[in-house]
């Protein structure tokens, strides 16, 4: 498998990784923004948008409304901090923030588990036989919907 590599914080050290990329990109990382990826961090399965108002409705003592975290995710998407799990309409903090590249996801049917995969030439190819077809992408989105190993 044709694969980059590169670091992949984790906890602190990611959220860290998130207000630097953020950063450079020219926008703040306000109390709010923190708190959200916080908390997208902190779910080990995708997260919907009303999955993380909730959580952080609960560290913050008050509701925090979806339409909100939508309009962060969104940045947060823009930023290559967070990943769109298209089929799911939910998300994942990115474990590589400073990497931009093309991402495979493996969707479990039964559990939810999402695996992300980095395989340079299957995404080359997906973006080479996009433009041989006179078409310019943007981002393609490749997820692969099935049966985790666990519940095989």
């Amino acid at each position: 498998m044709a694969t980059h590599h590169h670091a992949e914080p984790q906890g602190a050290d990611l959220a860290v990784a998130a207000r630097a990329t953020l950063e450079r990109s020219g926008e703040q990382w306000t109390a709010m923004r923190a708190q959200i990826f916080r908390a997208l961090a902190g779910f080990d399965k995708p997260a919907s948008a009303y999955d993380i108002a909730e959580a952080v409705s609960k560290a913050e003592g008050r509701r925090v409304a979806a339409n909100s975290v939508y309009r962060i995710l969104d940045l947060f998407v823009g930023a290559n901090l967070a990943r769109r799990v298209e089929s799911s309409n939910a998300y994942i903090a990115n474990a590589h923030p400073d990497c931009l590249h093309d991402c495979i996801f493996l969707v479990c049917d039964s559990c939810g588990q999402t695996t992300h995969l980095d395989d340079d030439r299957i995404t080359k190819g997906v973006r080479s036989a996009a433009e041989a077809a006179g078409f310019s992408p943007v981002r393609p989105v490749i997820e692969v919907r099935g049966k985790c190993a666990d519940c095989g």
